[in-house]
């Protein structure tokens, strides 16, 4: 049995998906019991966690052998993901897959302190584990970009000139599937890219192109990003990561393109044009 935390979330939900349709025994783990009632009335094993009450986790890890572990970004998520290493290495489980972020033993980001120590607890803890460090989603586009695309033809980011290897979160999935679901990645970390690097204004050139219509990237000081971002309703600590995070990669360190995708699934990453494709109508 493996169970999927965060199984609401973009890369949580596509996993479920490809595991459910593949016949493994999986348990989907959600925050809202919302979640669970419609994941149960699609027939699914389904299961209420709150990462940060531990008396809900031992229910959830009951029978199973692997755990998919994501936790929600915010000030308690290195708390929230240590609880649940913690209740993992008392049920038994014998697998943790950690979803984690670019870099993240290098610390360089506010994103990458909060993962850092469910890491180094995994490490430690004898559990078997394989790490998955992603670069930045494409599904940031048709998630957080769409909508000012749509209505203005444009999108803001704070001012970035390096190329980034955006990576498809169905990748993720797959990846994340395969080292579940196969041996040999035991201490393992496995950094994920899609196919080639592109600025935000290669990203731009893409949306116009596919999506027939003048997209321009508009690159902010970080204040006014920040304001932006405020405005929209993110929330403070959000917003302040997200702008440090542009701050460590302005220059480079998010250009590498790895084979993982290719090396662990067989099939070629997704490349950033077939992703507008796939979302085209978000975008219009």
């Amino acid at each position: 049995m493996i169970l999927v935390t965060g199984a609401g979330g973009a890369v949580g939900s596509a996993l479920l998906e490809i595991l459910h349709t593949a016949g493994q025994p999986v348990r989907a783990a959600y925050h809202a019991q919302r979640d669970v009632d419609q994941a149960a009335a699609a027939g699914l094993d389904a299961v209420r966690i709150d990462l940060g009450r531990p008396a809900t986790l031992p229910p959830a890890l009951r029978d199973a052998d692997a755990v998919f572990l994501v936790g929600a970004m915010g000030p308690d998520q290195t708390r929230q993901e240590l609880n649940l290493v913690e209740a993992a290495t008392a049920a038994g489980v014998s697998r943790v897959v950690k979803l984690s972020v670019w870099r993240a033993d290098e610390e360089l980001t506010p994103i990458a302190r909060l993962h850092r120590p469910a890491e180094a607890a995994l490490q430690e803890s004898g559990l078997r584990w394989t790490f998955l460090r992603p670069n930045f989603y494409m599904q940031n586009f048709s998630r957080q970009f769409a909508a000012s695309i749509r209505s203005a033809g444009r999108f803001a980011q704070p001012r970035a000139d390096a190329p980034i290897s955006f990576v498809d979160v169905r990748d993720i999935a797959r990846v994340a599937a395969h080292v579940l679901t196969t041996d040999g990645h035991d201490g393992r970390v496995h950094a994920i890219t899609g196919p080639e690097a592109l600025t935000y204004d290669d990203a731009a050139g893409v949306l116009s192109q596919v999506l027939d219509t003048p997209v321009r990237f508009v690159g902010l000081s970080d204040a006014d990003a920040r304001a932006a971002m405020l405005e929209r309703g993110l929330p403070a600590f959000h917003a302040d990561a997200l702008i440090e995070v542009s701050r460590a990669y302005r220059d480079g360190g998010a250009e590498t393109v790895t084979t993982t995708v290719r090396d662990l699934t067989g099939r070629e990453p997704t490349t950033f044009e077939q992703f507008v494709r796939d979302h085209r109508s978000a975008f219009v």
